[in-house]
C-alpha cells in the first residue's frame, strides 16, 4: 500500500481545534472551563498541537538508553547485607543501593558480589576521608560502577547540621577529590525537597541550586587543584510524586536546566539520575494501595529518563524491612521492564506535544527561581536564612489544606476509608515525624506526610 490514508484528510490547525472548542462551548469562558492552573502556575490546556512547536523539539542531553532496577539495603550486620544483596541480584535486581551509619568491612559486604553486571550506589550518613578512600581503593580493582553520593549541603538541609562543621566538611571533601578525582563522588539529594512538600518548579529550581553550590566549588580552579572538569559529574536523587505527566516532564526539564548550568562551568553537561518514589502520599491504611501509587510513580521515573529506578515497598511506613516488601517493590519494576515493555524504547516521550510543552514550562520557571536564588546569595545562604524552608512550608502548608477539604484524595484515608481498617497493633516502626529537641545551626527541612494527622487521630479511636 503505497498511499497513507490520512493524506485524504485536510490538515487541522490549532486554530480551527480552539474554534471548534468554543463552538461546543456553547457560550462558556473556555479559559475558565478548560485550562487548568497546576500549583506551580502552569497552565494546562485542554489540548496540544504541533502549531506550538514551529522551532521544533530539542533534544534533552543525557538521556539513557536504559534504565536499572535496584534495590537498597541498609548495612548493619555486614554478613547479612551480604545475602540480601546476592539474593536481590539473583532475582533481578541490577544495582544496589547501600546505606549505612557506620563504617563496615567492604571485603564482606561485596563478598561474590557481581561488580562487572551490577551498579552501586551509596547513601552514607556519616562523612569520613578514610573510610571513602578505602572504599574506592577496594573497588579500584574491580571493574565496579560505583557512586559514592557524597552531599554534605543535603545533610546540612536534612539534620540542620554539616556531618562535622563547615570548614571540616570542605577541607575532607577536597581531600577526597584531589585523590580520587575520576570517581562518581558527589550528589544533590533532592529527595528530601519533594518529600517535605515542595511544588515541582521549587524541586527543580532548588536541585540546581544546590548543584550549583558544588560546581562553584569543586570546578574553581583555586579551590581544588588538578580536577578534570570534563570528567566531573553529579548525581541527582529525585522522588516521583502521583502527578503522572508532571513528573515525567521533572526529570526531562532537569536534564535539559543542569546541561545549561555545566556547560558554564565547561564541564560534562550530562548527570546521573536516580528516582524512586515519594514519601509524602503513602499511608498506613489500606496500605496496599501505596503499590498503585509506587507503580504510577515509577512508571514516570522511567519515562522521564532516570538512570535507575529504586522502588519503595508497601508496607515500609510501619513493617521493618522484610523479604516480601522488598520482593513485592522488585518485582512491581521487573513488571514494568519485562512484561510491561518499559525498557523496549528509548526516549519514548520524545515528541510528545503535552510532554514537550511541560518540561519547557517546568525548565523555564524553575530557571527564573533559581536566578532568584543565586540574586539573594545562593542556595546556601539562603537556608542558612531560613527562606528555602519557608518556601518549601508555604507549599507544603498549599498543599495540605487540599487534602484536609478533600479536593487532594488519598483513596482508603480521605477518600473512600475503610471503617473497619485496624493498625495500632500492626506498627513495628513508627511512621510520623519524630520531633526530638537537637541544637542545629539552621532550621532542617522535615519530610512529613499528607496523611499523618488524620492517621493519628483513627489510631487513637481504635478500641
Amino acid at each position: 500500500m503505497s498511499k497513507f490514508l490520512f493524506e485524504d484528510f485536510d490538515e487541522v490547525s490549532a486554530k480551527q481545534w480552539k474554534q471548534k472548542i468554543q463552538y461546543d462551548l456553547k457560550g462558556a469562558d473556555y479559559n475558565e472551563t478548560l485550562i487548568w492552573k497546576s500549583p506551580e502556575g502552569v497552565h494546562v490546556k485542554p489540548f496540544y498541537h504541533q502549531d506550538d512547536f514551529v522551532q521544533g523539539f530539542q533534544s534533552i542531553p543525557g538521556q539513557p538508553q536504559s534504565w536499572k532496577i535496584a534495590q537498597e539495603i541498609f548495612v548493619d550486620d555486614e554478613k547479612i547485607a551480604n545475602n540480601i544483596a546476592l539474593d536481590a541480584l539473583s532475582r533481578g535486581a541490577e544495582a544496589i543501593i547501600f546505606t549505612a551509619a557506620e563504617d563496615f568491612d567492604p571485603r564482606t559486604v561485596f563478598k561474590d558480589f557481581p561488580f562487572e553486571t551490577a551498579s552501586i550506589y551509596f547513601k552514607l550518613t556519616f562523612l569520613s576521608e578514610v573510610f571513602y578512600s578505602k572504599l574506592i581503593k577496594f573497588f579500584s580493582q574491580k571493574n565496579a560502577t560505583v557512586y559514592y553520593n557524597i552531599d554534605l549541603i543535603g545533610n546540612l538541609a536534612r539534620t540542620g547540621n554539616w556531618f562535622h562543621n563547615l570548614k571540616k566538611d570542605h577541607d575532607l571533601l577536597d581531600t577526597i577529590f584531589q585523590k580520587h578525582d575520576s570517581e562518581n563522588l558527589l550528589s544533590v539529594d533532592a529527595t528530601l525537597y519533594q518529600n517535605a512538600g515542595a511544588n515541582t518548579v521549587q524541586q527543580l529550581a532548588y536541585a540546581l541550586a544546590h548543584a550549583n553550590e558544588y560546581l562553584n566549588h569543586v570546578c574553581h580552579p583555586e579551590l581544588v587543584e588538578g580536577l578534570p572538569k570534563q570528567d566531573f559529574k553529579i548525581t541527582f536523587q529525585l522522588a516521583t510524586g502521583s502527578n503522572y505527566f508532571f513528573e515525567i516532564a521533572k526529570i526531562r526539564a532537569l536534564r535539559k536546566l543542569y546541561a545549561t548550568l555545566a556547560k558554564e562551568y565547561g564541564t560534562n553537561e550530562t548527570c546521573h539520575i536516580i528516582a524512586t518514589p515519594s514519601k509524602r502520599n503513602k499511608t498506613i491504611y489500606d496500605y496496599n494501595v501505596n503499590m498503585l501509587r509506587s507503580t504510577t510513580e515509577c512508571m514516570s521515573a522511567v519515562l522521564g529518563g532516570a538512570d535507575t529506578v529504586c522502588n519503595r515497598a508497601y508496607d515500609e511506613l510501619y513493617h521493618k524491612s522484610n523479604e516480601f516488601g522488598e520482593r513485592i517493590a522488585r518485582n512491581q519494576l521487573l513488571v514494568l521492564k519485562y512484561e510491561s515493555y518499559f525498557d523496549a524504547v528509548s526516549n519514548p516521550t520524545d515528541g510528545t506535544y503535552y510532554i514537550e510543552s511541560l518540561t519547557d514550562e517546568l525548565a523555564e520557571k524553575a530557571l527564573q527561581l533559581f536566578k532568584e536564588i543565586e540574586k539573594g546569595g545562593g542556595f546556601l545562604q539562603q537556608l542558612k536564612e531560613g527562606t528555602i524552608q519557608k518556601k518549601i512550608m508555604e507549599s507544603a502548608e498549599k498543599e495540605q489544606q487540599l487534602f484536609d477539604s478533600g479536593e487532594l484524595k488519598l483513596l482508603g484515608t480521605n477518600y473512600h476509608p475503610n471503617k473497619n481498617d485496624r493498625m495500632k497493633d500492626d506498627l513495628q516502626l513508627f511512621p510520623f515525624v519524630k520531633r526530638n529537641p537537637v541544637k542545629t545551626l539552621i532550621v532542617p527541612i522535615i519530610e512529613k506526610r499528607l496523611a499523618e494527622i488524620t492517621e493519628q487521630e483513627r489510631l487513637k479511636q481504635e478500641s
